[in-house]
């Protein structure tokens, strides 16, 4: 089994920002030891770490930490894509081992056309050239704009994070469910259920995410759907066990479908195997 997403950080450390003091939950540094400690027991042998930081450095780190950790199937990193040198960037970040990805955490733009402007042509058609991947961290309202991207741009390989973030604490799920339709009849688009009870208030029940990864699972099967802890931010909300479990048992598939959603799309989305 493959965990599709999950971060490392060392605290004032490779550009290191957030998170920040006030997250005491989650404010130390997080390994490889800590993450096998979690998803060891439950036979998760293999990960996507995914960068945490808008900086090089944080990827440069990742990219070194995977080198040494057979754990680390792949990185999703993070450069600048409308840097003028961006195309040349990404061609030499794709030259690194294990980087399978890239990542430009879309939510925390001002500008949610961010993902429309031209200037993004070079480093898009670079990555498109390189094989590389493209997780895209957005709420619904920027589901719209990605859609436009995800058809303009049709040879590359896209994923939405956490689902996009639904509105659960609200309990709203109309225009998620429209947009997020719209975006999952293109196949080019990938999804990733992860992140789900950091979006639900404190207390919540965790029957309120139920209808969010029933959508999801309907919308994009196990052969476009991959699991991911997004730990350890997911310990602002859960346990690293409570939400595999909880997402095994209200997908309720079969054997072949678990092994498609608890690995088998990670592993083809992101070219790698637990041999790489």
């Amino acid at each position: 089994m493959i965990d599709a997403h999950q971060h490392y950080w060392q605290i004032g450390k490779n550009g290191h920002e957030w998170p920040t003091a006030d997250m005491a939950t989650i404010h130390r540094d997080y390994l490889p030891d800590d993450w096998a400690a979690v998803a060891a027991p439950l036979g998760i042998g293999g990960s996507i770490a995914v960068q945490s930081q808008a900086n090089d450095a944080d990827t440069d780190w990742l990219l070194t930490l995977a080198q040494g950790t057979p754990s680390i199937l792949g990185v999703v990193g993070w450069t600048e894509l409308k840097a003028p040198d961006a195309a040349a960037a990404v061609r030499a970040l794709a030259a690194r081992p294990k980087l399978k990805g890239l990542r430009p955490m879309l939510q925390n733009l001002a500008d949610d056309n961010w993902i429309a402007d031209p200037a993004l042509d070079p480093a898009i058609a670079a990555m498109v050239e390189c094989r590389l991947r493209f997780d895209a961290l957005v709420f619904t309202r920027h589901l719209p704009p990605l859609r436009r991207f995800a058809e303009r741009w049709s040879d590359l390989p896209i994923v939405v994070d956490h689902g996009a973030k639904p509105p659960i604490a609200a309990r709203e799920i109309d225009e998620w469910r429209r947009e997020m339709t719209s975006l999952a009849a293109l196949p080019n688009v990938c999804c990733k259920l992860s992140g789900l009870f950091t979006e639900m208030s404190a207390g919540q029940p965790r029957f309120d995410v139920q209808p969010y990864i029933h959508f999801l699972l309907g919308t994009f099967g196990p052969n476009r759907l991959m699991w991911g802890s997004d730990w350890p931010v997911l310990l602002l909300a859960g346990e690293y066990r409570e939400w595999f479990d909880t997402a095994a048992a209200m997908t309720g598939l079969d054997r072949a479908g678990q092994a498609m959603l608890f690995g088998g799309t990670a592993a083809r989305f992101y070219g790698v195997a637990d041999s790489d």
